[in-house]
């Protein structure tokens, strides 16, 4: 068994360990990366600074992103959940600049899903009050960048799709409309809701596909696989969020539902 497997089920791999120490990923074995990484807004992480410069982190961003290219297949596609901008520390484009870095990496761009999570309480400042003179403007969104390997046109894979008509109508309209997740209910200070890498995965997986979050956190994605029949496999340096992660796919994946 490899060293770093801290779980494993029928549909779901854990491995412990940090995404640049992992050697037991296969080159061009993973069809679709759902993840949303770090963010660097000084998120209190357990294992992890998330307040490092803007420049760091963007050679971070470029350097985990050339290993998912190397385990992505040909045919494979990487939905990259990321903020739109950020004010904390300065204002950056963060959507735009991980993008083209992602592009430099050797990813295509494919297209962009703006998700409307309604969470308005992020607006923290308004700048210069009523006042012309430095106004801040903050759009309370997220963005998922669409971007895909070699070719868009999937021709590996099991070639059966699970989604619905009304799911393939409503979700290929690129403004998606559903709430967060509770970091007080998953027990972890970034958790993103299953919902989000469900619809990446029904829309841009294939039935059995493998599907990689390299920055597992609490497990989300992991449990969406184990509810779409998806082999999920995550890497998480922390122990402790590995645990939630076992426990979450134990109690909501298909043998908790």
């Amino acid at each position: 068994m490899d060293q770093d497997i801290y779980y494993q089920s029928e549909k779901a791999t854990i491995l412990n360990s940090d995404i640049f120490s992992v050697r037991s990923i296969a080159p061009r074995s993973v069809d679709l990366v759902v993840t949303s990484p770090p963010y660097n807004v000084d998120i209190q992480y357990n294992s992890h600074n998330d307040q490092g410069t803007y420049e760091d982190y963007l050679t971070f961003s470029r350097d985990w992103m050339k290993r998912c290219y190397r385990w992505i297949r040909n045919d494979g596609r990487f939905c990259l959940n990321i903020p739109l901008d950020k004010n904390k520390g300065g204002q950056q484009s963060v959507g735009a600049d991980l993008t083209t870095i992602a592009k430099k990496v050797g990813f295509s761009y494919h297209s962009t899903i703006i998700w409307n999570e309604g969470n308005i309480s992020r607006r923290t400042a308004w700048g210069s009050w009523m006042n012309a003179s430095a106004p801040y403007v903050i759009a309370p969104v997220e963005l998922i960048i669409v971007l895909y390997k070699d070719s868009w046109k999937k021709t590996s894979g099991s070639k059966i799709s699970d989604i619905s008509r009304d799911e393939f109508m409503n979700w290929t309209n690129g403004l998606w409309t559903f709430g967060g997740e509770k970091k007080s209910r998953i027990g972890h200070p970034a958790p993103f809701p299953v919902e989000l890498p469900l619809r990446c995965m029904k829309l841009f997986s294939f039935v059995g596909d493998t599907v990689l979050d390299p920055f597992m956190g609490s497990g989300s994605t992991l449990v969406a696989a184990s509810q779409c029949n998806r082999n999920g496999l995550g890497i998480e340096i922390d122990k402790e969020y590995c645990a939630i992660a076992r426990d979450r796919i134990m109690k909501e994946g298909p043998t908790g539902q």
